[in-house]
């Protein structure tokens, strides 16, 4: 059995598109739960499993996966056949589980930190800038029209998520705007947008 906890308008609303994106609806139970959110509303739900009271947790048969990049590699691998990732083994596979690594050790560490208007040395020399993250992307969509070649992946679904939050720190690029328009457009993403909205709703009125 599966079960994705998920908070509306958070991080978990990626694994939410994908699950759509997959059509592994009937396969993965979906269950709401408050968290903590920057504007001081919410709190830690005692339901939620995720040891930090974040979001998303997959629960598969009793084990907790946390982390985005490994949640969307365990359910591309339990349902090979939903188009979201290339078959387990292949070359194609390496790249794709790389750019699940790079998202979650350097992509979005970087973004945050220029966010933020945070420099250190060391974070430099280990995971680069914000400026070079987004080197690699449009490096990959030279070649495109995705990241992983001529097909929508999870790759792309991940790796465009902070830009579609955070439209004002989108780059100022017409081949990266088009890429995160794409992203932004897919059916499954406005669906989720749309109960998402309607779940903050009832979270402001409870």
């Amino acid at each position: 059995m599966l079960t994705l906890f998920h908070s509306p308008q958070s991080r978990s609303s990626a694994i939410v598109a994908l699950i759509e994106e997959m059509g592994i609806q009937d396969w993965v139970e979906v269950r709401e739960v408050t968290i903590p959110r920057m504007d001081g509303s919410g709190g830690r739900d005692p339901a939620n499993p995720h040891p930090e009271g974040k979001v998303p947790a997959l629960v598969h048969d009793g084990h907790v996966i946390t982390e985005r990049a490994a949640i969307i590699l365990h359910l591309t691998s339990l349902f090979p056949d939903s188009g979201m990732a290339p078959k387990v083994g292949t070359p194609e596979w390496g790249v794709f589980a790389a750019w699940m690594a790079w998202y979650q050790g350097v992509l979005e560490p970087t973004f945050i930190m220029e966010a933020t208007g945070l420099s250190h040395p060391w974070m430099t020399a280990a995971i680069r800038d914000h400026k070079t993250a987004v080197a690699r992307l449009r490096a990959a969509l030279d070649k495109g029209p995705w990241l992983m070649g001529d097909s929508y992946s999870a790759a792309d679904l991940l790796c465009h998520a902070p830009y579609a939050w955070f439209t004002e720190a989108t780059p100022d690029d017409p081949v990266l705007r088009d890429w995160i328009g794409r992203c932004m457009a897919r059916p499954a993403r406005a669906k989720v947008m749309d109960a998402d909205a309607a779940g903050m709703a009832r979270l402001q009125a409870a």
